[in-house]
């Protein structure tokens, strides 16, 4: 149990949040926020390039059995918008108070939410290791940056260690930075 907590804490703990670019006081007032995402040139675990992942997942896994690595690649992009984006709206909205967040919402600022690093972790019952994000939060209003964000290691799994499913652990890690982005912009926009 003891091991549990020190994990589960480490990887809570272990997200870093710092100003890359421009000065977070230029969003002080800001009520709405429209988001886009972006997932170009995204690194995946030990590969530098997304596709050399994908390209390797889907050999390995048609290999075993055919067509089931097809199956996972049309699954990996369809995590984006059905689960990853709407968990970081979910749980930004739900910490942000006073900020109308949404790929929906009408403003005049953008948030940029460019997702550079992706580790899928892994869980197989005896062992495990947490999903994480990187992600360069761009604030923009008529197309110059008002701010620009690093976050890091932005941890994804479940407390109880029933994420046996990638795209859950990448999801909760989204939910983690949605939550974090909107506790820390809130510093700034009061």
């Amino acid at each position: 149990m003891v091991c549990m907590a020190l994990l589960f804490s480490g990887s809570v703990f272990g997200q870093k949040i710092k100003v890359i670019d421009g000065d977070m006081k230029a969003l002080k007032g800001v009520t709405a926020l429209k988001i886009e995402y972006d997932y170009s040139n995204l690194g995946v675990g030990k590969f530098e390039v997304e596709d050399d992942y994908i390209a390797k997942k889907v050999a390995e896994m048609n290999e075993d059995e055919a067509g089931t690595g097809d199956s996972w690649k049309e699954k990996w992009f369809a995590d984006r918008p059905e689960r990853y984006e709407p968990k970081y709206e979910e749980l930004f909205n739900k910490y942000a108070e006073s900020i109308e967040a949404g790929q929906d919402v009408e403003s005049d600022v953008t948030m940029n939410v460019h997702t550079t690093f992706l580790e899928p972790g892994f869980n197989v019952g005896v062992a495990r290791k947490p999903a994480f994000i990187n992600l360069e939060i761009s604030f923009i209003r008529g197309g110059e940056a008002l701010a620009v964000i690093e976050m890091l290691k932005c941890p994804g799994s479940d407390a109880w260690g029933f994420d046996f499913d990638t795209g859950y652990r990448i999801s909760e890690a989204y939910a983690k930075a949605g939550k974090s982005m909107a506790r820390y912009l809130l510093k700034y926009t009061q």
